[in-house]
């Protein structure tokens, strides 16, 4: 009796789900359909509907309106199927086309495409997207290979290449100086269309994709028992996942495709069809489905009345909306997973073993490394300066035309090497408390949050005296921190109890996402120039002057104050009880290293933007180089943050001059596949 039931207390919610449903899309779709530029208002569509229209209702609707409408219904159903289809297959709550890699890598297939000037059909772009989207979910699998069902391993490679896919299409996009307005809307994704021809051909491509879907859903319920009951009840358990998996990336792509990467939703509509008691996937999967489809036009809606394209504010891409309600989701998903990581350590380990090399040999090697990447970085661009006109030029005495390149791109340089070594002191710092080498401050929501801030400044005084940028970003960077550390601490004091190194990276994703969809928000509703906003918030040294130097000396002095603490920063990562047996008082040692780690890389951001990977790259090299020390390490890691910032300003300058390749991007490009490498280590291998 017992047994029986809660199936019986859920079977009410269950067909409510099933039977409300229908009648809120249709309700939402009506809505949808009411709103845009023109005059067109909600009780025209329900006269037209009724058949009581006239031409000018049907030219609207047909020719604006309706394709829109039908890519968010195209574009809803694919994505909450194939949630609920990699949630089903990996049994992760988590786990979702977006944060697993798989929309980044159908875009990116999208652009590659669309780059080379081949122009494909609605099912060959479909599947190109499809390819992309493939090859991600593999590399994932392959990342995650010895755990592929551990929540917090596969999550974070699953960011990884999220992270590496999207920042290879930016990279392609950005070529084009006139990509840049299409770069925002198609990279947050959008569901404006210019025919129905797109959406029809590629939503009855949907349908016959989610006709095999049933085949699936009874497989997928014994799966979820476990693989060893799955096996004993006769399931081909690496065959079901399989195909579940191909299913789900062929919908995904299939939607990126359409309307570009829209976040959150395949995560969202299948949790939000669990909490409807839609258990079994033959319930589960539909619902996810129309849930998805009400979520894609909801939010689209809202954007559009919130920003009404007849009142002149620029669109509102659909998928920032989707970030700002997914965020939020996610971090509280990621807040009762778990990671198996609390007590074992991160899920991806870093040798701190020493080298048998002398630290001031390679200390020394490190500092001529960025004298000649600063050299180089002198003559690289769309002047070159001969190699006899740098001293010349920069003692006064050569030509005018080398004085005067050399003179512009000297303070760039030096704000490139001192950001890029801030940047890689903030790394050392948050992975000495968390106990990560993935904790870097773009990755846990510290550089959208100083982005957030500085956004802010610009947004609301817009004649502000300089020092209140970075003012305001370290500000919004020491909040961010402040609340990922909160979550991911379960609402205790981050620095009296123990903290979950993936949980916090996880929670620092939610946090960044949700962030910079704000700070997307921001940029539209002050109509700003999106290419200016987008290259700052891809990080960018351009036009940087003596000035933005001293932005910098605080977050400088921050470097100097902890290479100073090394002791308590060193005795961080023995985790809990040791340090306290030595006289460390933990929560204030926290707390201090992380807000020294927040300053630095805040204040680094209000001098060029969001770049990233570098406190990940640099200081993972350097304890390779010369162990787990903190007085060895931040020097060395400083000294190689500089030599990449420097390395990517020069090699974005000179790759297409005269146009420039933001720095951020480039530093993106460059730690990915770092990164990739990163994860797919042995725990083991030094």
């Amino acid at each position: 009796m017992t047994v029986a039931a809660p199936p019986a207390a859920r079977r009410p919610r269950a067909w409510l789900a099933g039977g409300a449903l229908p009648l809120a899309l249709c309700l939402v779709a009506a809505l949808h359909l009411s709103l845009g530029a023109s005059d067109v208002g909600f009780g025209d569509v329900l006269s037209q509907l009724a058949g009581q229209g006239n031409q000018h209702i049907q030219d609207v609707l047909v020719g604006s309106r309706l394709p829109r409408t039908l890519t968010g219904l195209v574009v809803g159903v694919a994505l909450g199927v194939s949630g609920a289809l990699i949630q089903g297959a990996t049994r992760n709550p988590l786990a979702a086309p977006d944060t697993l890699g798989v929309n980044a890598g159908a875009y990116l297939a999208v652009v590659l495409v669309a780059w080379t000037g081949v122009s494909l059909g609605p099912v060959p772009s479909g599947g190109a997207a499809f390819l992309g989207g493939l090859l991600a979910m593999g590399v994932v699998l392959l990342l995650s290979s010895g755990g592929v069902l551990t929540p917090g391993r596969m999550l974070l490679a699953g960011a990884t290449v999220a992270m590496a896919g999207t920042a290879a299409a930016e990279f392609l996009q950005i070529l084009d100086e006139h990509a840049t307005q299409g770069l925002f809307f198609w990279g947050n994704g959008t569901l404006m269309q210019s025919g129905l021809e797109r959406p029809a051909v590629l939503g009855v491509t949907v349908a016959v994709v989610l006709l095999g879907v049933p085949l699936l859903v009874r497989p997928l319920d014994l799966l979820s028992l476990g693989d060893e009951t799955a096996q004993a009840m006769g399931v081909s358990v690496p065959r079901v996942r399989g195909a579940a998996l191909l299913v789900a990336v062929l919908l995904a792509a299939l939607a990126v495709s359409l309307a570009g990467p829209i976040g959150f939703v395949g995560l969202i509509a299948p949790v939000m069809a669990r909490k409807l008691a839609a258990r079994r996937h033959a319930l589960l999967v539909p619902v996810s489905g129309l849930l998805a489809a009400v979520i894609v036009l909801g939010a689209d809606a809202t954007a559009q009345i919130v920003f009404p394209p007849s009142a002149g504010y620029g669109e509102l891409p659909v998928g920032v909306v989707t970030a700002l309600i997914g965020g939020p989701v996610f971090v509280a998903l990621a807040r009762r997973v778990s990671t198996g990581d609390a007590e074992t350590g991160a899920a991806v380990t870093v040798s701190g073993r020493r080298r048998p090399y002398g630290y001031a040999l390679v200390l020394g090697g490190a500092v001529l490394t960025l004298a000649l990447a600063a050299v180089l970085a002198l003559r690289a661009g769309d002047v070159t300066v001969g190699w006899g006109q740098i001293v010349p030029s920069l003692l006064g005495t050569g030509d005018q035309l080398s004085e005067a390149v050399v003179s512009y791109r000297l303070p760039r340089i030096l704000v490139a090497a001192l950001a890029g070594a801030c940047l890689a002191v903030a790394g050392v710092a948050v992975q000495a408390v968390v106990r990560n080498p993935l904790a870097e401050p773009g990755l846990i929501g510290v550089t959208a949050g100083s982005s957030a801030g500085a956004v802010l400044v610009i947004l609301v005084i817009p004649s502000a005296p300089a020092f209140l940028l970075p003012l305001a970003a370290g500000v919004g960077g020491v909040v961010a921190l402040g609340l990922v550390l909160l979550l991911a601490a379960g609402g205790r004091r981050a620095g009296a109890a123990g903290l979950d190194p993936t949980r916090v990276v996880l929670v620092g994703l939610g946090i960044a996402a949700t962030t910079m969809g704000l700070v997307n928000v921001l940029v539209v509703s002050a109509q700003m120039n999106i290419s200016a906003a987008l290259t700052w918030m891809a990080g960018s040294t351009y036009g940087r002057d003596y000035d933005a130097l001293s932005w910098l000396i605080l977050p400088a002095l921050a470097a100097v104050a902890l290479t100073l603490a090394a002791r308590p920063v060193d005795l961080l990562a023995l985790g809990e009880e040791a340090p306290q047996a030595l006289g460390l008082h933990l929560g204030r040692a926290r707390l201090l290293v992380l807000g020294a780690a927040a300053v630095l890389a805040s204040g680094t951001a209000a001098a060029v933007g969001a770049v990233g990977f570098v406190g990940l790259v640099a200081p993972h090299l350097a304890r390779r180089l010369a162990g787990g020390a903190t007085g060895r390490t931040v020097p060395l890691a400083a000294a190689l943050g500089a030599v990449l910032v420097v390395s990517a300003d020069a090699l974005g300058r000179w790759l297409l001059a005269p146009t420039e390749i933001p720095v951020g991007m480039m530093t993106a490009v460059l730690g990915a596949p770092y990164l990739v490498w990163l994860l797919r280590r042995s725990p083991d291998r030094p």
